[in-house]
């Protein structure tokens, strides 16, 4: 009887003991989740702990090395037996192919592998992107802004050393807002596809007043010289300035607004802003969620005294007593005068200014702060494409090209 009571009381404290050994490893886990992937758009971390027996097992997956490698030192201090159960990304079933290339005009990020998931972002032809996992048709992979999601085909996968080799090619980028390529020198032919502000291809020469270029897929097309520049002639020649922001921001005045939309078929508030100042060559954070942690803090009065052409404004809801978390939901770009463009419905103009025939009520009353892009360049969420390294191969490579080719 007396063995019995003991073995019960021995299974009671064991137990207590697996609990709050569970307990602790997943306040471990939690900690090193905010450290290395607070932000679950950009960087992948899902891991649970359970206990069996003696035995403490890891269950999950995450895209950074670092949170798994510290997650197992701390699970091994904590347990003497420990099951490594975490998948660490890319998927080890892809083999060397865990890079890849966007070879439609637009691709689409969903949330999910379906089809019938939220649409989250997309990406442009030309665009290198890392393939993390592969489930049927489907490639989850991340963008050069580090965005993360689910793409059906529009991919080609290559192994690094055929994305060096795909990065290395001339390129040129299509600077108007749509158009199409064609199978011959004539734009009566029959087209290859269509192409938007953006899109970049590899040029392999120059016919008349064409340019003969080539997919990532290896279709081979010709593009009038009139739509597209040389990618080293366009970064050379595309001033950073505020009034060239605002500029390209109107010419796309009447955009329809698309959810999880970053090119001119269709754009979010976010993905206006990232695609006006991806034309000068900056790579801005996908969301406005991510934009407002990032540039020079310059109002926060709705003042505008110090505002230039060019700054990103910001609307949500701002953190209370009872709410003391604060939500960025919207964004758009000062134009001056206190006006400022974003997509609502359409690519528009508004006003911070009630005597404005144009002023906005409603964001106006939901504005939360400006902050400047211009002059802030490399800095965190703020990137060059010569910097960025999904791209870096790409335009340093192409420095011996003639620059004033265009």
């Amino acid at each position: 009887m007396r063995k019995a009571i003991f073995l019960i009381i021995l299974w009671i404290f064991s137990t207590l003991h697996f609990m709050a050994q569970e307990g602790g490893m997943q306040q471990i886990i939690e900690a090193v989740q905010e450290k290395y992937a607070p932000d679950r758009r950009v960087e992948l971390f899902h891991v649970l702990a359970s206990q069996r027996n003696d035995t403490l097992v890891l269950k999950g997956e995450t895209t950074s090395r670092q949170a798994y490698e510290e997650l197992l030192s701390h699970a091994r201090e904590a347990s003497v037996h420990v099951k490594d159960s975490i998948r660490l990304l890319p998927d080890k079933k892809l083999g060397e192919e865990v890079w890849g290339v966007i070879y439609n005009s637009v691709g689409t990020l969903r949330a999910e592998p379906r089809y019938g998931e939220e649409l989250v972002s997309q990406a442009l032809l030309g665009m290198p992107v890392r393939i993390i996992e592969q489930k049927g048709g489907w490639r989850r992979v991340q963008t050069p802004d580090r965005y993360i999601g689910w793409i059906n085909g529009s991919v080609k996968p290559m192994t690094k050393v055929e994305l060096q080799h795909y990065l290395n090619q001339p390129k040129v980028i299509v600077t108007t807002l749509n158009t199409r390529s064609f199978t011959n020198k004539d734009k009566e032919s029959l087209p290859v596809s269509d192409l938007v502000a953006g899109d970049m291809l590899i040029v392999k020469s120059m016919k008349g007043r064409f340019y003969q270029v080539q997919y990532p897929d290896g279709r081979e097309a010709y593009l009038k010289k009139t739509d597209a520049m040389r990618v080293p002639g366009w970064l050379k020649n595309t001033q950073l300035t505020g009034e060239s922001i605002v500029h390209t921001a109107q010419q796309l005045l009447g955009v329809p607004y698309l959810w999880g939309g970053t090119s001119t078929k269709g754009m979010d508030c976010s993905g206006f802003t990232k695609q006006v100042y991806f034309m000068h060559g900056i790579i801005l954070a996908r969301d406005a969620s991510q934009q407002v942690r990032y540039g020079r803090l310059i109002d926060e009065t709705g003042d505008f005294s110090d505002a230039l052409p060019g700054d990103l404004v910001f609307f949500g809801t701002k953190a209370t007593a009872e709410n003391p978390k604060e939500r960025v939901v919207h964004v758009g770009i000062y134009i001056g005068n206190k006006r400022f463009i974003h997509a609502s419905d359409f690519i528009r103009i508004n006003s911070f200014d009630p005597a404005d025939p144009l002023y906005d009520t409603f964001n106006t009353n939901r504005y939360l702060r400006t902050k400047r892009i211009i002059g802030e360049l490399d800095s965190e969420g703020i990137e060059e494409l010569l910097s960025n390294a999904f791209y870096r191969s790409s335009i340093s490579c192409q420095s011996a090209i003639n620059l004033t080719t265009q």
